[in-house]
């Protein structure tokens, strides 16, 4: 079962290479999400088992994101 992460950035082209580097472990699958609300959104639909979250986001801030993120994905762990 491949671990799959969410990769919310909204630099396209550190978003690519981050996947990119990911990918290179074929037990990885990543998602890409380039705003913070696509972020809540995919993180709530898709269950993430790892999210890799940018703090400036345009359309909800990574700390906003963040916070939704226990109600959203309840099985990651936001304790750290």
């Amino acid at each position: 079962m491949a671990l799959r992460i969410l990769v919310v950035e909204d630099y396209a082209p550190l978003r690519q290479l981050t996947c990119t580097a990911l990918q290179r472990r074929a037990e990885v699958q990543t998602i890409e999400a380039a705003d913070g609300l696509e972020a809540v959104r995919k993180a709530e639909e898709l269950q993430p088992d790892v999210i890799l979250l940018d703090i400036n986001l345009p359309g909800m801030h990574g700390f906003d994101v963040a916070a939704q993120i226990p109600r959203l994905a309840p099985k990651l762990d936001c304790s750290s």
